[in-house]
């Protein structure tokens, strides 16, 4: 799973009435186009190889209907595997906040922080946890992921100290997570204490 990085961005100019935008320096037109200009991090210096996402997810002012705004606030998050495109992300986006806002007449301030690093599996503690899964489970009801997911996890950080395995357990059939018609299923408990008793089993044979 990915790394996961926040970012918020604030465009500083001055605000004044819907009537009279060249009397003062607005900063929704140029939050937008800022915005925009984000969304070439990926597709145009980012390599085609390396995975990477960036998302704005808010977008706030302090604007009304009639009077333009003097502050806005752009907040998201970064996907990443690799330190090195995290790093690239970062650079490449204060370099396009700072050349938008010089171009619409605002200053922008970036604050860049990393949350989550990359979640890598053992591999032979993989093969493991499969081996218990299906020693319970029916055949089609193991799979492995084929591929990398740009999720987080904040599991991560044990698997930096000591080698481990994250692994998805269904829960019946719900609303996704982050979701607030999501609905925990109780009997998935048995079948996630079974699964690490069996874990527990392989790897402390009782004899």
């Amino acid at each position: 799973m990915s790394a996961e990085d926040n970012f918020e961005i604030v465009v500083k100019g001055l605000g004044g009435h819907a009537a009279r935008p060249h009397a003062g320096r607005e900063t929704l037109v140029a939050a937008c186009a800022l915005v925009l200009n984000l969304q070439t991090i990926v597709s145009r210096r980012l390599s085609p190889a390396d995975i990477g996402v960036v998302s704005v997810t808010e977008l706030i002012t302090d604007g009304t209907r009639n009077a333009l705004p003097g502050l806005a606030r752009i907040l998201g998050d970064c996907r990443s595997f690799r330190p090195e495109v995290s790093a690239a992300i970062e650079k490449e986006m204060r370099r396009i906040a700072e050349g938008t806002a010089q171009a619409y007449n605002v200053a922008a301030e970036v604050t860049y922080t990393r949350e989550f690093v990359p979640l890598i599996n053992d591999a032979a503690l993989v093969d493991e946890a499969l081996a218990a899964a299906r020693d319970l489970l029916a055949d089609d009801a193991v799979g492995v992921a084929a591929e990398p997911m740009t999720a987080s996890e904040d599991f991560a950080r044990f698997l930096n100290e000591v080698p481990g395995c994250f692994v998805f357990m269904g829960n019946g059939n719900s609303a996704p997570l982050h979701n607030p018609s999501y609905d925990f299923n109780d009997e998935g408990l048995l079948h996630g204490a079974r699964f690490h008793a069996a874990i527990v089993r392989r790897r402390l044979p009782l004899g």
